[in-house]
């Protein structure tokens, strides 16, 4: 059965097409939740909550654009309710450069390196950072997703970097030092 298909079907409130595609792209839009998720309960609930949206807003696809697209923008939004919610999202408007260079050895940085030190910045970096870097948004869309200014955006984005860098020459040093 084709994906249109499948759609077609949920629209109809068919559950084993529901089903499928649950299975079909669950994987994916998980590690989409990871990225703004504190821990893996939370990305978890976040995947659980955004498939009950994308099935109660399937008929707003319009088979226009990219299914998986509509999905993802689903679960990112579902993801930025849960910190609002929680008020954790306290983003405020820093001075810092507009770009951090940040040299990589990548035979030395693993990704599950970088991933976990992009899962432990603050909320307020975190959330930016995968959006503006991981995801594609601008600061603009930023702005409007999260309720902030668009220089608060980019400060915070600059912050990130700077965190990062910080983590990254640090975890280089300690490797260069024998401490690793």
């Amino acid at each position: 059965m084709s994906l249109r298909q499948l759609i077609l079907k949920c629209k109809n409130g068919d559950i084993i097409s529901q089903s499928e595609i649950y299975h079909l792209f669950a994987g994916k839009l998980f590690a989409i939740c990871l990225k703004y998720s504190k821990t893996q309960e939370e990305a978890e609930d976040n995947l659980q909550e955004a498939f009950i949206t994308i099935f109660e807003k399937i008929d707003q696809f319009r088979f226009k654009g990219s299914f998986e697209g509509w999905m993802k923008r689903i679960v990112i939004n579902t993801a930025l309710q849960t910190y609002r919610k929680k008020n954790v999202l306290n983003l405020v408007e820093e001075n810092y450069p507009d770009e951090v260079e940040v040299d990589i050895d990548e035979n030395e940085i693993t990704l599950e390196f970088l991933l976990k030190i992009i899962q432990e910045l603050p909320e307020r970096y975190r959330m930016v950072f995968n959006l503006y870097v991981l995801d594609g948004y601008s600061h603009k869309e930023i702005s409007d997703l999260l309720d902030i200014a668009e220089g608060t955006s980019k400060s915070n984005l600059s912050r990130a970097r700077l965190i990062l860098k910080e983590k990254v020459e640090l975890s280089q040093q300690q490797k260069n030092a024998g401490l690793f």
